[in-house]
């Protein structure tokens, strides 16, 4: 299961001030670095969160918080800290469904571009750039990976912040549609395979070759009418 680290939203002036809205706040935290600014315009389109009501305690509020319009009156430090956190769940599972939109692809595509996701860790790979994805759809089960288009596999991140990213938040089919609607992006397989070697020789060839010999001492004590070791 995955862990949701839990975080200090700004309550300062000189915060609110550094960070025009929540959503430029929380993509600036560390470790939501994977994360794109998901449009207003799509946030308060209705259609777009269907059945996130359901997902979402405080729901309402949370997107309120999200989209700046949560009223300043007092509550609970209790209350105050449910809706934060319900709000960053609201906001990467909208995220999720964003990024496979057309606008969406393109800022992720950006960031793809830059790098924004680190390189695939194999050395085959000659650093190809990875691009984050859910192993599964469900909230709460499995952390972010990162896929690799080179070697078509999947790694954890390095950074533990990162690992605690639910992957739900970034879906099981976002960077398969990516290199769907922009193909030429799409890399070869990569080919190349280490192979294991004793002295210069491939592991399975030097095994083949002792099982040949093998063979070829239990013919020759047959011949000799020796009997067989085992």
């Amino acid at each position: 299961m995955v862990q949701t680290a839990v975080i200090d939203l700004p309550s300062t002036d000189s915060d609110s001030d550094y960070y025009r809205c929540w959503i430029e706040w929380f993509i600036n935290l560390e470790g939501k670095e994977y994360f794109c600014d998901v449009d207003e315009e799509y946030i308060l389109d209705r259609f777009n969160l269907t059945n996130l009501p359901l997902e979402v305690p405080h729901y309402h509020k949370a997107l309120d918080l999200i989209t700046d319009r949560l009223p300043n009156t007092p509550m609970s430090d209790e209350l105050r800290g449910q809706i934060e956190q319900s709000a960053i769940h609201l906001y990467g599972l909208i995220h999720a469904r964003y990024i496979i939109t057309a606008r969406g692809l393109v800022k992720m595509l950006e960031k793809y571009k830059r790098g924004d996701f680190g390189v695939c860790p194999r050395v085959y790979c000659s650093q190809h750039s990875l691009l984050p994805v859910g192993i599964t759809d469900q909230p709460n089960v499995k952390g972010v990976k990162l896929y690799c288009s080179r070697c078509e596999d999947v790694y954890n991140p390095k950074s533990k912040k990162h690992a605690l990213v639910d992957g739900a938040y970034f879906g099981s089919s976002f960077p398969h549609m990516l290199f769907q609607v922009y193909p030429t992006l799409k890399p070869a397989p990569s080919e190349q395979r280490y192979v294991p070697r004793i002295f210069g020789f491939k592991i399975h060839a030097i095994a083949e070759l002792h099982r040949w010999q093998a063979d070829q001492r239990e013919e020759q004590k047959k011949r000799l009418g020796i009997a067989s070791d085992s």
